[in-house]
């Protein structure tokens, strides 16, 4: 080997070696400390999905860092009306691909109208007729089960399932419409995972779903204040971006938590509730517990001493 090829080796290795550490250097450090902590709340967690009535799946990450706490991420859950985040994403996305457009105006009919949640179901036959932008915001904001299933008709059920396969989620699918409970004694349940909606939900916040516009605008509905689980354990003033869902025998709720120096994504979910009311609870006592948890490292620093002022309660 010739001095030049030689120095030109080891000037490589050098540079591997700095770019190496720099990108170590700019991760956020852990801290040591904090490991009994972590330790705490993974049993908290445990303990309090023991003490479900039923059953209950967990998945919390700091985006961060990538810290994880999970407990049951993995067993598929029925989703309720948190389904309806995978539908505003394939809403959105066929108005980034111009194959609709937001400002596409339905006629409101008596025959597209189910129960449960919302307020289409008031509404007159052929008497209003509202943007696909407008119903949107009702399937989000208010749940609205007919303007849910008004889009799932324009946007197609199939495409639903495509968008969230190619989001990389394997066990998450649309599979009925809002209050078809025929399809629900057949077995054709909307269903998913903690772990599947979590990603689903950072992956919308990381830009990789759709374009800066319609990530705002679907990040903008979902923050829209509604009283969920997830955001009665969180402090006011924290932005919370997240959809709830509700079935009998069924209380989930998936969303992002944007907490200073520790945002993170949450999705809880139970099935088999002898008690909705307690196992919504219970959401609520893991929102609290995980906020606290990442609330408390962000506030403190590498020796576990609190550095910053606590957030807002």
């Amino acid at each position: 080997m010739n001095s030049r090829s030689f120095a030109a080796l080891v000037g490589g290795a050098c540079l591997a070696f700095v770019s190496a550490l720099t990108a170590r250097q700019a991760r956020p450090q852990p801290k040591p400390l904090a490991a009994p902590l972590a330790a705490k709340l993974q049993a908290d967690l445990e303990r309090t999905a023991a003490s479900v009535d039923g059953v209950m799946g967990i998945y919390a990450e700091n985006l961060e860092t990538g810290q994880t706490f999970a407990v049951n991420a993995d067993r598929v859950f029925p989703q309720g009306s948190s389904i309806k985040i995978p539908i505003l994403i394939t809403l959105l996305r066929q108005d980034q691909q111009g194959r609709l457009h937001l400002s596409d105006r339905i006629v409101v009919r008596r025959a597209d109208l189910v129960g449960g949640s919302g307020v289409l179901q008031d509404f007159g036959d052929g008497s209003s007729s509202l943007a696909l932008r407008d119903l949107a915001a009702l399937m989000v904001v208010l749940s609205d089960n007919s303007a849910t299933n008004i889009l799932i008709d324009r946007v197609g059920m199939a495409n639903v399932n495509a968008a969230i396969h190619e989001a990389g989620l394997t066990h998450t699918r649309l599979a009925r419409k809002m209050m078809d409970q025929a399809a629900e004694r057949a077995g054709h349940e909307n269903v998913s995972t903690p772990r599947e909606m979590a990603a689903l939900v950072e992956k919308l916040d990381r830009g990789r779903l759709l374009d800066p516009t319609h990530t705002a605008l679907a990040l903008g509905l979902l923050e829209d204040y509604k009283e969920t689980p997830l955001r009665a354990g969180i402090p006011a003033g924290i932005t919370v971006a997240d959809k709830p869902g509700s079935l009998p025998g069924v209380e989930c709720d998936s969303g992002l938590v944007l907490l200073q120096g520790a945002p993170y994504v949450l999705s809880v979910m139970t099935a088999y509730d002898h008690d909705n009311a307690a196992a919504d609870g219970a959401i609520t006592d893991v929102s609290r517990n995980v906020f606290n948890y990442f609330d408390r490292l962000a506030r403190s620093n590498s020796d576990g001493a609190g550095v910053l002022p606590p957030a807002t309660h």
